[in-house]
């Protein structure tokens, strides 16, 4: 009889037995997981216990002996410091004294009254011979260079609009004496016509200028364009210009001058911000009034002081020192400069970088500032593109009259003391393409530049004083290209110079002929890819820098510095030469191959992060150890946060590739410095120290603890120029931020 529905059936005895049996196995899995959690758990524990200890040991260990390695590194720097001081001051008297020696009649840029008197009696000055005016041009560039120098370091804002006023004087001038020549020129340009054209032709130029001019007397609706084949630029008219009683003057000038008046028009000059402190440094006495969050890092410090043992009480002092000052030191990362602030009585409070970084707080990133903001995208923005090969004029003026030989006598009619500007206003018909209004430049680029990408062309807009980036098309780009010279009167008539090496030929069309110059991006060559700083031997090292797009070498030996890269540049006024390294920095950036940083750049390169501060800790101690130890970039900078450093180190010296299991990992933080455990080949990131390493207060004290004997005591005899030099080329390029 089936079982009834809704009912369960009836379990047998064997079927009870096995579910008490599963169940009983069951229950004894489940205590026996349990038991192995528990035990697992009080495993990590004590294992977290052991640690805690440990790191409790080291931290103790490290606050111990903090007082003094803190003073170890205290008196390094500082001795380093006023060495470079002294040794700089010495060099700058001597200079000064050298100049006095030579009792030239070069004024002195600095001294108002001299520089004045140099202007006027230039400006009066009728000369018009050509290579007394170019050497005269000369001179000014040198002063106008002088006064940018004086821009970048001057400390009293009252200054400024004096130099800037001054600069443009001389920029105006040297523009105004170029003009005359071209004037002179032009007035004679009947008496120098071309047998083959009918036209006049000049080509004038120096190490600074290349002057060409052209004359139109011919006036032939037949005449298309000329190339001067000297100094490989041309230019291509339209038929009303060709028939049209003008001059056509190019000016290409080494120096950008337009730039210089657009940065002082648009942006606004203000003196260096107080940079953070440093060893090098001293305490004013006088500090600012502090907020309530200043308040509280002072008295944590107090309360902090009270329970330090005694030999650390002075230490513990000037941290409160530095907190107070912290107002005045909060700036951007742009803060990295290296200037000293000076007491009125003379007396000196020096702190280490490492104390300012533990007494003062994070920054906030710098507000965003506006150039150019209400302009339109093609108004060319400084800080992004720079201008490279100097400026290229081309512009038109109506011809001056010319002199009428008559019996013997030369007749020539008063005209005005300066050329006219001829304004180009196309004369278009319904029929005629808008391609055949535009005049046409061909230029060959400057030998002494370097343009990593495709060059930009930026034309001058005199009205609102900025480079604009519209107006430009047909723009064509020849490497490899042969130099022709047209002369449009005979489509047939071709002259072809031949030309020993790779030429590259720009050329492109405008509405009307304008100054231009061509541009490339700021920072065409960041993010770094990599770095390295290996040394050679005493007092010389290389620096290697893996840009985005080119591969340089700095070689150092003592304050002079040498380039090198592995590709073919025809740059024999830069590659291999020995200059200092703020020389060889300007020479860099005129090149076109930039690594250097300034304060826009966070705006417009991704980087790391990093809290300035911290990254300087890294840069001022890394440089006492250079001469040893070899320091490189590392993936896992990017991924431990800004407010902590990893770099690569080993002790080797010598060109040869540093071994891989030779690299060791150190963090920098604000308090602590230590050896980490991972490698550069981890899966992931871990901060975990290294078991066999202890903590250190000063990076030098952390690295001692994986050198050498001798290793150390070379770090002793480094040269202070030479620790100077690489500082300040770390500090320059700053590739802990920007790789």
């Amino acid at each position: 009889m089936p079982p009834k529905k809704g009912k369960k059936p009836k379990l047998t005895k064997a079927q009870k037995a096995k579910l008490k049996l599963e169940e009983e196995q069951r229950r004894l899995r489940e205590e026996e997981e349990a038991r192995i959690q528990a035990e697992r758990e009080e495993q990590e524990r004590l294992e977290r216990q052991r640690r805690q200890e440990i790191l409790d040991m080291l931290e103790a260990k490290d606050s111990k002996r903090r007082g003094r390695e803190v003073g170890e590194l205290h008196s390094l720097l500082e001795k380093n410091y006023f060495a470079v001081i002294k040794y700089k001051n010495d060099a700058a008297q001597m200079c000064k004294w050298e100049k006095y020696m030579q009792c030239g009649d070069i004024p002195d840029p600095g001294v108002q009254q001299d520089i004045n008197t140099f202007i006027s009696l230039w400006r009066d000055d009728p000369t018009c011979n050509i290579k007394t005016v170019f050497k005269q041009c000369n001179l000014a560039l040198q002063l106008i260079e002088e006064l940018e120098v004086l821009l970048r370091e001057v400390t009293d804002e009252k200054y400024i609009p004096k130099y800037q006023e001054t600069l443009l004087h001389l920029q105006d001038i040297v523009y105004t004496k170029i003009l005359n020549i071209s004037m002179e020129i032009l007035k004679g340009a009947s008496n120098n016509i071309d047998t083959e054209t009918g036209n006049m032709q000049a080509v004038v130029k120096d190490e600074n200028t290349k002057l060409c001019v052209w004359a139109n007397l011919m006036r032939k609706s037949r005449f298309k364009c000329l190339t001067f084949k000297e100094v490989g630029m041309g230019f291509e008219l339209t038929k009303q210009l060709a028939m049209s009683n003008i001059a056509v003057r190019i000016l290409h000038t080494t120096y950008d001058h337009l730039s210089t008046l657009s940065r002082i028009t648009h942006v606004k000059t203000t003196v260096a911000p107080p940079r953070l402190l440093t060893v090098f440094d001293e305490v004013p006495q006088e500090v600012p009034e502090q907020d309530d969050g200043e308040k509280e890092i002072q008295e944590e410090m107090q309360e902090e002081q009270e329970e330090e043992p005694e030999e650390e009480q002075e230490q513990a002092e000037e941290e409160v020192s530095m907190a107070q000052y912290s107002e005045e030191t909060k700036g951007s990362e742009s803060q990295l400069s290296r200037d000293s602030t000076h007491t009125e009585d003379g007396e000196s409070q020096v702190v280490t970088q490492v104390e300012v970084v533990e007494a003062e707080p994070t920054p906030p990133p710098p507000e965003e500032d506006e150039v150019f903001s209400n302009e339109g995208d093609e108004v060319v923005d400084l800080r992004m593109y720079t201008p490279l090969g100097g400026v290229f004029y081309y512009e038109m003026f109506y011809l001056p009259p010319q002199s009428i030989h008559i019996n013997g006598w030369e007749i020539r009619r008063v005209s005005e003391s300066r050329l006219k500007v001829f304004q180009y206003i196309p004369e278009k018909s319904e029929d005629e393409e808008s391609a055949s209004t535009l005049v046409g430049v061909s230029v060959r680029l400057p030998d002494t530049v370097v343009f990593l990408e495709t060059p930009r062309v930026g034309r001058w807009d005199a009205e609102a004083k900025y480079w604009r980036m519209d107006g430009i098309s047909d723009f064509t780009c020849q490497e490899n290209a042969q130099e022709e010279e047209e002369e449009g009167e005979d489509d047939e008539e071709e002259v072809v110079q031949e030309e020993t090496g790779p030429v590259t030929k720009v050329s492109f069309k405008m509405d009307s002929f304008y100054p231009f110059v061509f541009m490339q991006k700021t920072y065409a060559n960041f993010p770094f890819r990599s770095w390295e700083v290996r040394p050679l031997g005493k007092d010389s090292a290389l620096f290697t820098i893996h840009g985005a797009l080119i591969d340089l070498t700095i070689t150092i030996q003592g304050d002079q510095c040498m380039l090198q890269t592995d590709r073919e540049l025809n740059l024999a006024n830069l590659f291999g030469k020995w200059m200092s390294a703020p020389d060889l920095q300007q020479a860099m950036i005129k090149a076109g191959l930039n690594v250097f940083v300034n304060e826009h750049t966070d705006k417009f390169v991704t980087s790391c992060r990093k809290d300035p501060r911290r990254e300087h800790v890294a840069y001022e101690q890394m440089s006492l150890f250079a001469s040893v130890c070899t320091f490189s970039w590392s993936k896992w900078n990017a991924q431990c946060g800004p407010q902590y450093i990893v770099v690569k180190v080993s002790e080797h010296q010598g060109i040869d590739p540093v071994p891989e299991d030779s690299w060791n990992l150190f963090q920098v933080g604000a308090k602590r410095f230590q050896k980490l455990e991972i490698t550069e080949t981890s899966e992931e990131f871990c901060a975990d120290h290294h078991p066999e390493s202890e903590f250190h207060s000063t990076f030098i004290h952390m690295l001692q603890d994986n050198m050498s004997p001798e290793g150390i005591s070379r770090t002793r005899e480094a040269h202070f120029i030479f620790v100077d030099t690489v500082q300040s080329l770390f500090c320059a390029t700053r590739p802990l931020m920007f790789c």
